[in-house]
């Protein structure tokens, strides 16, 4: 598996932002390449810091088409391929919280790095029918977050970045998980808002 990995990386740096799509495609749908598209975004990032935008915005459309992949498999094959996949007990606490937060079970695990669980929650968006619009704007929202921060701490401490990851990465997940989390309780309340102002 480690040659795999190390030959699937060397191609995207090879490729470039392509390249990069194809990693995180993967790594969102079948294979698990954990840490691996996150530091290549800062690899790339810290050798062109002028492509900043361009490989974010490749690592978070990779990463779309794969989660779209298992969303529309979780879709098709509903329970009993989830079941197979993953302990029932984890299922059943997934689906859980599908039902009590929505959406925000998927944004907030697609902003979290490894080895926070992520592909159980975007199968299961699928089976829960939550719809593809919806899921995909929660795709990119999270991953979109995710790589920007990866993409502006390459360009701020080059190949410190990781190092700093490493020492702060919990204290930033909590960071970015709070602040979407308060973005989306103010759209939820505005948009109550605008519904009784009709009324």
């Amino acid at each position: 598996m480690g040659r795999i990995v190390g030959r699937v990386q060397a191609l995207a740096l090879a490729l470039g932002a392509p390249g990069l799509f194809l990693l995180t495609f993967l790594d969102s749908s079948f294979l698990s390449l954990p840490e691996i598209a996150d530091l290549l975004v800062i690899l790339m990032v810290t050798r062109h810091k002028a492509r900043l935008v361009l490989y974010v915005v490749s690592a978070t459309l990779g990463s779309i088409g794969g989660c779209l992949l298992l969303y529309f498999l979780g879709r098709k094959g509903g329970e009993a391929l989830v079941r197979k996949r993953f302990h029932s007990a984890s299922v059943d606490k997934a689906m859980a919280t599908f039902r009590r937060y929505g959406i925000m079970a998927v944004l907030i695990p697609s902003v979290l790095p490894p080895p926070a669980p992520f592909k159980i929650f975007v199968i299961l968006a699928g089976l829960a029918d939550i719809s593809a619009t919806r899921f995909t704007t929660a795709i990119a929202v999270g991953r979109g977050v995710r790589y920007l921060v990866l993409g502006l701490l390459a360009a701020w401490y080059g190949d410190r970045a990781m190092a700093f990851i490493r020492a702060n990465g919990a204290t930033m997940s909590f960071v970015v998980v709070g602040l979407l989390t308060l973005g989306f309780v103010g759209y939820l309340l505005s948009s109550k808002a605008r519904t009784r102002k009709r009324r």
